[in-house]
């Protein structure tokens, strides 16, 4: 059975299927489409959509219906994720489970409301004080906009933090043909929460090891919770002591970085012997598998990387592609901000990048330039 719909239906299709029950957002091209979608599907599962006043509101609203029980999600474009940003830290300091679709578009300012790019890449990862480590998801097809959605749930859930899905414009908007059977549906991971009381005070950031995540009690339950986005102790409350402070704000790091092989996700063609190897994500990952397809009917060697999970950058999946290449070929829809990721972590083969920033999609044939190159 196939269907023909954009990524935005796959996406509100994803986050229901995951279980959301709470959505909020503000219309912002190209996002407004996921905004008008949950606000029309999420009531008739029991659950509330909301067209806030504005960005800052949306995610704030967000993020307390995340600790009063609900999972959330809020969609935006790059503009708004510049007013998400103190929010943004605020949910990774307190440790709120939330999933923000981030639908890149052409910046920077307003850009190209209609235009797109994938020029969001750093600054999700860099777009909030302090530096920890986040996770962000990239799909490449409609129907990875429904799975890695789920997958942003689940992985929300697992390390208790804020998760990013970042389709592009073409992926948000555009329409395919879709086989039903093409939509993967991985398990859903529910909230772990704290046992009941038992007389002795909740502590709501305990930990016994660095990445161990705490489970959590909703406002309004049996326990007493105290919850903020300043630096604290294991009850919640603000703290200065240095080894105290160390080690929380050490965890914030720790319970992502030490799990990076369990986050991440590739899809890798390798082909034996191989000379060169493309590397790209979201809807430029099409035309680089049109482009290696073309590559090996003339005889090249020639292997590709879909990097699905671009935060944490999964080091060892890149490395065991890289394997043995002469070449790496990183195409992307900005000025090369993945590529500074390549660059970082292989040395030796020769690293170029194939960009565009006028609105235009690349083309296979750019790639294969690269590549013969």
């Amino acid at each position: 059975m196939r269907e023909y719909l954009d990524g935005a239906t796959a996406i509100a299709r994803g986050a229901l299927a995951a279980g959301c029950t709470f959505f909020a957002g503000y219309p912002i091209s190209p996002a407004t489409p996921i905004l008008l979608h949950m606000i029309k599907e999420l009531p008739k599962v029991g659950g509330q959509a909301i067209q806030a006043e504005d960005e800052i509101a949306s995610i704030s609203l967000c993020i307390g219906a995340v600790m009063a029980g609900a999972k959330a999600m809020t969609a935006t474009s790059g503009p708004g994720i510049s007013l998400y940003s103190e929010n943004i830290g605020w949910a990774i300091m307190a440790e709120v489970p939330l999933v923000i679709v981030d639908c890149q578009r052409q910046g920077p300012g307003t850009g190209g409301a209609t235009t797109g790019a994938q020029g969001d890449v750093q600054f999700v990862r860099w777009g909030t004080s302090g530096g920890y480590p986040i996770i962000a998801l990239c799909p490449s097809s409609v129907a990875e906009c429904y799975t890695l959605t789920i997958h942003a749930f689940n992985l929300a859930e697992r390390f208790r933090c804020p998760v990013f899905l970042l389709p592009d414009k073409e992926m948000v908007m555009s329409m395919a043909t879709v086989d039903i059977a093409e939509y993967e549906r991985p398990p859903l991971r529910e909230r772990r929460l704290a046992p009941p009381a038992d007389g002795q005070p909740f502590l709501p950031y305990r930990l016994q090891e660095l990445d161990d995540v705490p489970p959590m009690s909703p406002f309004g339950g049996e326990h007493l919770v105290r919850i903020t986005g300043s630096s604290h102790d294991e009850r919640g409350m603000l703290v200065k002591d240095p080894a105290r402070l160390d080690r929380q704000l050490a965890h914030l790091a720790a319970k992502i970085e030490q799990h990076t092989d369990e986050i991440a996700m590739v899809k890798a063609d390798l082909e034996p012997g191989a000379h060169t190897l493309v590397i790209s994500y979201g809807t430029t990952a099409r035309a680089m598998r049109e482009a290696v397809q073309v590559a090996r009917s003339h005889g090249r060697r020639v292997s590709s990387l879909t990097v699905q999970s671009l935060w944490p950058v999964p080091e060892a999946a890149i490395r065991a592609a890289a394997e043995g290449v002469e070449r790496i070929v990183v195409a992307e829809l900005n000025l090369g901000q993945y590529r500074l990721e390549i660059e970082r972590l292989i040395h030796g083969p020769e690293i170029v990048g194939v960009n565009r920033i006028d609105g235009e999609l690349i083309t296979p044939e750019q790639i294969l330039e690269q590549v013969a190159g």
